[in-house]
This record gives C-alpha cells, sequence and structure tokens, in this order.
C-alpha cells in the first residue's frame, strides 16, 4: 500500500502544544477546496454520496475527564481495553451529552475568576479532556488505496492515533483538519483514537458570542483518492467589465504517486443539462490551468442564483478517465466602485442577519435539515444575506447560499473580545493578536484554512477578518492575504473602528449598533468608504423597534449599503426542570458560572426553529419590491437589480370594516429598478357605504419555487381611508335603575347588573344574563413587563417609580352623573410617587348594558417616561377565545408595526405569551378597533374604540407576575385572563440591549397628558 504523503516524520506528542502559539497543527494535511470528487460521469451527475468516502459517525466509546491529569494517558495504545467505556454520538458536543455542563457567556473569557492567566496559558486545574475510540475496518472497495481522515470540526484542539501510532494534531474548531492513516493500517480492525481538549491556545481566539462547548461537532469520514486525484480545485468565474463575456479559469493541484502527467478536460453544461463549452489541457508537476470561455453568460446573483454546472475529468497518461469533480459555477463579478459596492455592475443592499449554527437539542452540531429550514425561511422573509457570525460554517451552508441565492459574508475563526474590552470599556493593554508577530501564524492559518475550503462559492462576496479583536498589525495583514489570495472579494473588519491606524484593513466602514443618526453624520461627511452594519437592531427578547429608520437610509444614501441583524436564531438549550418537564435553558441554568445568562437569546427565529412575531418586521422592511397603494392605484417600486415582476400575480383586495368586498388579480411587469403603477379596477359605488376601508395589495409566486409554494406572499402594502357620514345612531331605549349603597353603586338593566365599589375605587362587577366577567377590578396601570431591552437601559432604575404607581392608587373622589339613558361613575385617583399626579377613570353605563370607558391622566413635571398608560382588570380564564379588528397578525408595537396589517385575525390568549425565553411584554396589539374575547360557547365582552384606535393586550399574566418570573416555567398556573387596554405603550426599541433608548417619538412624556376611551359590549 502506497502512501501518497512522502517522507513523513515521527513525531512524538505533548500537552506543551496547548499552550504554544508555534504548535497548532502537526502532520496536517494542506487546506483544500470542499469540492466532491466521483470515478465516473454518471456518479458525478448524480451527485449522490460518494462511495470513496466512508463515514465515521455514529457511537464511538468515550470517557471524560476533568483536566489532562485525569485523564486515561495510554488509552490510544491497541492493547488498552474501552469496551468498558460509555458512548458517544458523533457528531454531538461533550457537554450536551451527559458530561460537564455547558457554559454561556459572551466578551469575558470562561476562566474569568477562576484562573489568573494571560495568552497562550491555559487552565490546568479546568481543561475538560474527551477520550474517543472508534474501532473501524476498511470497506473493501477503499482497501490497498491511500486512506485518509477529515474531521470537519472538532473544538478546541485534538490529538488523533491510529493502532497505537501518532497521526497529528490540530487546532481551529471551525475548518477541517485531515490526516493521512495509510502508513497504519492494518488488515481487519483498526483503533481509531482522540482525544479532544476543551482548551487550547486556539481558546484565545474564540472568544465568540456563545455557548463554550467542546468535542467532535461535525461530521467525520474516511476517504481515499484514485492514483491521480485534483487535491483542489480553484475555480475563477470572471466577468468582463461589460458583464457579457465569460472567463471560466480553473486552477489544479493534482496528488499522485509518481507525479505522472494527466490530461484533463473541462466540460460545462448550463443549468439545463445544455453543453455550453469545453477545453482541454495536461497537468505538469502537479499542477494545471486550463479555461473556457462562455459569452452572454448568466450571471449569478441572490435574485436569480443561476449556476453553471462544470466537470473536471482527469485522465491518466493511457487514457482512461480516473476521476471526476462536479463544481457548481455562478459568474458574478463584485467590487468597489465610485465607493459604492457593485454586484454586476449595480448598487448592492444588503438586508442580513448574522447566523450562528445552533440547534437546541445539538447545539452547534446542526444537520442538513437545520440549514435547508434556515435558508428557507430566509428566503421567505426578504432576507438576501448573512454573515457567518464569526466562523467558517459547514461547507454545505455555502452550498445551499450558493443555490438558494443568499450573499454571504464569510467570517474567518478569530474572536478575542475578552483581551480588549471589560465590561463595555476599551481596555487592549493585553490585547491579542494586535501586534504580537508571534500571534500571525495561528491567525493566518485560520484565513488560509478558510478561503481554500470556500473560494469556489459564488455565495460569498466578502471575507471578513474575524469578529471583535480590536486592531493591529497582525489582523492588517490577514487582510492582505486575503486581497492578494482572491482579488475577487472584498474585506471586511469591524474592529479598525477603535483604532484608525489601522482603517487600511477593511474595505468598507463597518460598524456595530451605530444608532442611524450616527450612521448619517459619517455619510454626510464625505467618507472614504461605504457603510455596512456588521451587526444592528439587537434582536434580543421583544424587540427590533426603530428598524426603519436603518432601512430607510437604504434609498437616501448610495453609500449606505445595509445590514445584519444580530442575530438569527436564540442560542437556547433544551433542558429539563426539576419535575422532568422540558424547557430551553440559557446562561446559569447549567450552574455555569462565570455567565452572561439571556444574553445568548437575541434571535429572530425561536431555538425550537419556530418563527418569532419579529420575523413579521423583518419581511416586510427588507421585501425588494415596494407597495404603496392610495384610494384609486398602487404605485410598485421594484428595488430588486436584475429581476422584473413577472413571476409574480399583483393582487389587491378591498375590506370594509375588515370584511372582503372585493378582490382582483392582475398581472404587471415592473422592469428592475423601475416604478410601474396599477390603477383599481373596482365596481362603481362599492365603497360608497360610510366606514372604514382598507386596501390590501401583494405581490404573489405564480408558481412554486424552491423555497416557497406557488401564492406565497412576497411584498405587501396597505391604504386605510374612511366614508364619512352625518347619520345619527338611534336612541337606545330601556332605562336603568341605579341604586347607590353605603358601599356599592349599582347600576341594573332588563338581563344585567353592573356594579362599582366606593371602598375598591373601581367597577367590580359586570353581569350579563348571570354571567360575571370582572375576576378582578380595572385598575390603572403604567407598567409593562420589563422587556429584555428595558432591562439594558435599567428601565426599573430609571422609571421604576410607575411600577409603585401601578400597585397601588388611593381614590380620592367618586361621583355620579344620571342622564337619560346612561349612567357615569368616575374615580379619581391620587398616586404616592407625586402628589399632583390624577387619573380620572369614568364608567358610563347605557340601557343595553355596554360600558363607556374613559381614563384620563393629566402630565406632571419632573418625572421619568411612562412604559404605558392603561387600564388592566382580570377576567376569567375560560374566556380566552379572541377576535380582533386590529393590526396584526403577530403583535407589534409603536415602533414595530410598519410589517403589520389591519384585519380581523383570530388567535387564543395563550397564543399571545411571545416565546422569549425570559418573561416579559409581548402580545400588544395596535390600531385596535375592536376586538371579542369570548368562551368556547361564543360568550363574552367586546371592546371597541370610540374616538382614536387602542392598544390591546390578552395575556394569561399579570405584568407583576410577569416581571418576577425569570423563565416561562416560573410562571403561576393560569386562573384568568388578563386584560388590558391601553391608550399608549411606550415602544420596544432595539438599536442595542444593553443602554440604547426608545426614539424619542415612541416614548411617553410625564409631563404629557394622555386621555382614552373604549366601549365595553356584552356578547
Amino acid at each position: 500500500m502506497m502512501t501518497m504523503i512522502q517522507n513523513k516524520m515521527k513525531t512524538v506528542p505533548t500537552l506543551d502544544w496547548l499552550s504554544d502559539l508555534s504548535v497548532f497543527a502537526v502532520n496536517r494535511l494542506p487546506a483544500h477546496s470542499d469540492h466532491h470528487y466521483y470515478e465516473t460521469m454518471v456518479e458525478a451527475k448524480n451527485a449522490g454520496a460518494m462511495k470513496w468516502r466512508h463515514e465515521l459517525n455514529g457511537n464511538w466509546k468515550f470517557t471524560y475527564s476533568v483536566n489532562p491529569f485525569n485523564r486515561p494517558a495510554h488509552f490510544f495504545q491497541s492493547e488498552f481495553d474501552c469496551s468498558g467505556w460509555g458512548d458517544i454520538l458523533v457528531p454531538g458536543h461533550i457537554q450536551l451529552q451527559g458530561y460537564g455542563k455547558p457554559q454561556y457567556v459572551n466578551t469575558m473569557y470562561p476562566w474569568d475568576g477562576h484562573n489568573d492567566i494571560r495568552p497562550p496559558e491555559i487552565p490546568a486545574d479546568h481543561n475538560p479532556v474527551g477520550s474517543y475510540v472508534k474501532m473501524f475496518t476498511v470497506p473493501a472497495h477503499m482497501q490497498d488505496k491511500p486512506l485518509f481522515i477529515s474531521f470537519q470540526g472538532v473544538e478546541s484542539a485534538f490529538y488523533v492515533w491510529l493502532n497505537g501510532e501518532f497521526i497529528g494534531y490540530s487546532e481551529d474548531s471551525f475548518t477541517p483538519s485531515e490526516f493521512e492513516l495509510t502508513p497504519y493500517l492494518q488488515k481487519g480492525e483498526n483503533k481509531l483514537a482522540v482525544e479532544v481538549y476543551q482548551r487550547s491556545t486556539g481558546s484565545w481566539l474564540e472568544d465568540q458570542d456563545f455557548w463554550r462547548l467542546s468535542g467532535i461537532f461535525r461530521d467525520v469520514y474516511l476517504y481515499t483518492v484514485p492514483e491521480i486525484h485534483v487535491v483542489d480545485a480553484h475555480i475563477h468565474a470572471d466577468l468582463d467589465t461589460a458583464f457579457t463575456k465569460g472567463t471560466l479559469q480553473v486552477d489544479l493541484k493534482l496528488l499522485s504517486v509518481d507525479r505522472s502527467p494527466a490530461r484533463i478536460a473541462l466540460v460545462l453544461h448550463d443549468a439545463k443539462g445544455n453543453l455550453i463549452a469545453g477545453s482541454n489541457g495536461v497537468s505538469s508537476e502537479g499542477k494545471g490551468t486550463i479555461s473556457v470561455l462562455v459569452d452572454q453568460p448568466e450571471l449569478w446573483s441572490a435574485e436569480n442564483p443561476y449556476l453553471y454546472q462544470l466537470f473536471i475529468q482527469v485522465y491518466n497518461e493511457s487514457g482512461s478517465l480516473l476521476e471526476v469533480v462536479p463544481q457548481k459555477v455562478g459568474f458574478r463579478r463584485f467590487e468597489l466602485v465610485d465607493k459604492v459596492m457593485r454586484l454586476n455592475g449595480e448598487r448592492i443592499v444588503f438586508k442580513g442577519v448574522n447566523r450562528h449554527e445552533f440547534n437546541c437539542r445539538t447545539g452547534r452540531a446542526i444537520n442538513k435539515e437545520d440549514m435547508i429550514w434556515d435558508i428557507k425561511m430566509m428566503k421567505r422573509h426578504s432576507i438576501n444575506a448573512v454573515r457567518t457570525s464569526h466562523y467558517p460554517n459547514q461547507s454545505y451552508w455555502y452550498e445551499l447560499c450558493d443555490e438558494y441565492g443568499i450573499y454571504v459574508i464569510d467570517e474567518m475563526n478569530l474572536e478575542t473580545h475578552g483581551s480588549w474590552q471589560k465590561m463595555g470599556a476599551v481596555e487592549p493593554s493585553w490585547n491579542i493578536p494586535g501586534n504580537k508577530l508571534e500571534w500571525e501564524d495561528i491567525v493566518m492559518d485560520r484565513a488560509i484554512s478558510m478561503v481554500e475550503r470556500d473560494k469556489n462559492h459564488p455565495s460569498i462576496l466578502i471575507w471578513s477578518c474575524g469578529n471583535e479583536s480590536y486592531a493591529g498589525e497582525v489582523i492588517l495583514n490577514v487582510s492582505n492575504y486575503f486581497r492578494k489570495a482572491d482579488p475577487s472579494r472584498l474585506v471586511h473588519y469591524e474592529g479598525v473602528f477603535h483604532n484608525r491606524k489601522y482603517n487600511d484593513t477593511s474595505d468598507m466602514e463597518s460598524r456595530m449598533y451605530a444608532k442611524p443618526a450616527e450612521i448619517e453624520a459619517y455619510l454626510n461627511e464625505n467618507p472614504d468608504k461605504p457603510y455596512i452594519s456588521c451587526e444592528y437592531m439587537h434582536a434580543m427578547g421583544n424587540s427590533l423597534g426603530g428598524m426603519d429608520k436603518y432601512t430607510d437610509l437604504e434609498q437616501k444614501y448610495p453609500m449606505y449599503q445595509g445590514g445584519f441583524i444580530w442575530d438569527y436564531i436564540d442560542q437556547a438549550i433544551m433542558k429539563k426542570d426539576r419535575y422532568g418537564n422540558e424547557f430551553l435553558a440559557y446562561g446559569g441554568d447549567f450552574d455555569d458560572r462565570p455567565t452572561d445568562y439571556g444574553f445568548c437569546t437575541n434571535g429572530i427565529v425561536y431555538a425550537t426553529r419556530e418563527l418569532s412575531p419579529k420575523m413579521q418586521e423583518v419581511k416586510y422592511l427588507y421585501q425588494n419590491i415596494k407597495l404603496v397603494p392610495d384610494g384609486k392605484g398602487v404605485t410598485i417600486s421594484n428595488d430588486n437589480l436584475f429581476t422584473d415582476t413577472v413571476q409574480y400575480d399583483l393582487e389587491y383586495t378591498l375590506y370594509q370594516e375588515g370584511n372582503r368586498l372585493w378582490e382582483e388579480r392582475v398581472q404587471v411587469v415592473v422592469k428592475p429598478q423601475s416604478k410601474g403603477r396599477v390603477e383599481f379596477a373596482f365596481p362603481k359605488e362599492i365603497a360608497s357605504a360610510a366606514g372604514e376601508y382598507c386596501i390590501h395589495t401583494s405581490f404573489k409566486l405564480k408558481e412554486s419555487t424552491r423555497w416557497a409554494d406557488a401564492g406565497y406572499e412576497i411584498a405587501f402594502g396597505q391604504y386605510i381611508y374612511h366614508v364619512k357620514t352625518n347619520e345619527v345612531k338611534p336612541a337606545i331605549a330601556g332605562a336603568l335603575r341605579v341604586v347607590e349603597g353605603d358601599a356599592n353603586i349599582g347600576v341594573h338593566g332588563s338581563d344585567f347588573t353592573i356594579m362599582f365599589s366606593k371602598q375598591a375605587g373601581s367597577l367590580t362587577s359586570l353581569n350579563y344574563a348571570g354571567r360575571e366577567m370582572i375576576a378582578l377590578p380595572p385598575a390603572p396601570l403604567f407598567w409593562r413587563a420589563t422587556t429584555d431591552n428595558d432591562r439594558g437601559f435599567s428601565q426599573g432604575f430609571h422609571s421604576g417609580l410607575w411600577y409603585a404607581a401601578s400597585l397601588a392608587r388611593k381614590c380620592v373622589a367618586t361621583t355620579i352623573t344620571k342622564e337619560a339613558g346612561a349612567t357615569c361613575i368616575a374615580f379619581t385617583y391620587q398616586f404616592s410617587i407625586h402628589s399632583e399626579i390624577r387619573v380620572v377613570t369614568s364608567y358610563t353605563v347605557l340601557v343595553d348594558g355596554s360600558v363607556h370607558v374613559k381614563s384620563v391622566y393629566n402630565g406632571v413635571a419632573n418625572l421619568p417616561q411612562i412604559p404605558t398608560f392603561a387600564l388592566s382588570f382580570k377576567i376569567p380564564a375560560d374566556y380566552n377565545q379572541l377576535e380582533w379588528y386590529a393590526m396584526g397578525p403577530e403583535e407589534n408595537y409603536s415602533d414595530r408595526m410598519r410589517g403589520a396589517r389591519l384585519g380581523i385575525f383570530n388567535n387564543q390568549v395563550d397564543d399571545q405569551q411571545a416565546g422569549y425565553l425570559m418573561p416579559q411584554e409581548s402580545g400588544n396589539r395596535t390600531g385596535v378597533r375592536w376586538v371579542c374575547v369570548t368562551n368556547k360557547k361564543g360568550q363574552g365582552m367586546r371592546i371597541s374604540f370610540v374616538s382614536e384606535p387602542v392598544e390591546c393586550n390578552f395575556s394569561p399574566y399579570t405584568a407583576f407576575e410577569l416581571e418576577h418570573a425569570h423563565h416561562l416555567f416560573e410562571l403561576p398556573n393560569v386562573h384568568y385572563t388578563v386584560v388590558t387596554v391601553a391608550g399608549k405603550q411606550m415602544g420596544v426599541g432595539g438599536d442595542d440591549s444593553w443602554g440604547a433608548p426608545v426614539h424619542d417619538e415612541y416614548l411617553i412624556p410625564a409631563d404629557q397628558s394622555i386621555e382614552f376611551e373604549f366601549m365595553i359590549q356584552r356578547i
């Protein structure tokens, strides 16, 4: 059996490598492209499982040690018996399979406060070791051939032995590590031993905002190669400046036993399988370069991800076909022109999201189904770009981005946040890598590994030098490597914001969590570089308020080129409570210390891969086609760069008071980057009756795509208007009987009794035909359950007195006013937080049992902002069915309602509680015209606006119950439906979650008077 790698030196492994900057790869094969290869053209065209690859995924024998001193040091020896060990699943994390515990920290290093160390030292007392053993037999068709092993991802350092012989060592958790096994194979069963360390020098470079885990968490497989093998292919699909002529150049590195020349043939097919071009060449000294020209090529973009199919055929000297490499090819040109990033000549806007690889049960060991779900959700919700925060992803993800059409910032595995920023303060006294050139090799290795693997994916437009590692010569040198190795892409790095001496590191101005005004200030100063927000809209809990302030910049400033929401999916891990019930856990729930608690829950998608309500706003603000209807027609702005609207149907629907009157479907073709107009063809007089009208317009897919079915809505716009009338509502016949008792006031009708208590100072009974609706009387509410953004802003500190005001009040006056057919009872409240605050809540009972409610707050100076001004009361929990005529269908707030639409929606009270990991305010609807809350028999009450639409929430819990629970399972059993009707609630914000206030126009100043009114009617 001939080895393909000659002169392999015998090496004695040592634990010193774990903290040795100069040792990060021992016997590891050079990084190469991630192509597949097959024996025949038929196999290559089918693109199925590679027969020259054999997976080692599955159960491995395993034992866990807290530190290196306790590990079974000689377990790799052939005679060492591991049969009594437990099993572990590969791929998978050690800490999610019953060993050790996961730990979540954001910026600080996980050993902070435990170990007094500085780079490159590592903890000695707590450095968990996973000892893995896999017995395997080489498949028959792979025997007597060179054999290699590929570890696609191991965190964070590992040693490998085969049959007792040392094979190699590697660091870098997120790129492949490959070794040759050939010299140490034996007939029959072979013993593969892998020793994985959680802490290594590499750990100082992997301080990302994620759960700290370890183990073999990506695929492991054996592979062999033919006698001549394409070990690396660099596909250059270049375009001329007119974008009409393509040049496909293929640079190959070949691996063979005797470096004999090979004949290479390129065969290029279009997406339909038609032969487009071909070319032949011969390798020399293990290398070969072949080119083909393509006239008028179809161009790749996220809008139209057109891929050609290239086949690279390798023949030996006698003419036998040895290998076929299939490779998807996308022609596209990405460049910086006149200080603007352009794709195929057009200004690009990134409507992006940061994405951690994550699954709530398997951590970063995600599968193909997870990735397919993610890519489809992104396409369905107008997301066109992803940043691989903050490490290279699995190769399959890039294949999906190529095929579905997603722009990628590919980020190398580098973050040293804890070395230069402490508790928010910039303090780089011991920052790494900085200007410490002794760190350059280990850092550069990560850049090289990423580029060499990922270079052939057209979806990747930008290389990123990592995340939050400050700035310095080392990272600058990395950026120059990117430019030299791959001039077809731009280079990104945000950290130069903190040290402008190294500004040349990044080709674009990239910032995190800059406020809209700060971005505009930059763009108005004639800057040298285009701007992107590599992170913005911190989507922690109930967030994303004010996102439109960022997306509105897209049309205002050509050099504003979008941003990437932080982030895509909640990093929460499924755990069981003491009663055996599953719940989603965040930092600290595993007794992990130090920890950053719930800061890992920032997703627009829940950890269970269910959509959060925030996605409604994302989809609308990111949509490429803007629909702006008025009463006569709709103006269409097609912001797509390359595609018209021929693939969509335009639907417009007229509603009156939420009821559909007319629907029409038409065809309209609006060219890319153009405007169009369609006039409505409603029947004459269809909207002549008095009332509120709403026109919904939408573009829907004519045909199914790989990411959505036919009929799926991809763009939306609405127009609301009113037709007024002078019609006077007829008076309601009947009479009221009012009983003024010593403590209670009773208002009685034919089949209802409505009671008010002078002692309680409120409405205490709504009894309709013997059914009591009030379980707890209405009371003024100024407090909402604190959101994650509120906590970051220290809302409890700044506005906590409104919490106190909501808990208690003193009724200082009760008045009764009787009129024909109506009786009004008004309560005036005083509050201990300030002597001048007054709230007057009046209840006017009409003869049909309806109650007109009005609440008035008088503004008082020198008090902090008010979270909400509302009335809240409880009704029995059986009343849990909701029908809304309001803005929806998902929750919305004053600063997060652009994506909501006016209509009639149905849900249940339980649905109102969003899945935010830490209980908080959720479920609100703005623009409430009416809402019915009923039991399953259809009995209940209707709440409707009087003069201006109100905001409403129905929840199983009070604001105070939510406030004091840290997990959803801590909330009490449900006994009530809590009804909250608000004149106004402040926005939720989202510029960041550690101090950014809600924008001024969405606040409630305490010195302004507020009033609102609504009707309660029986159903």
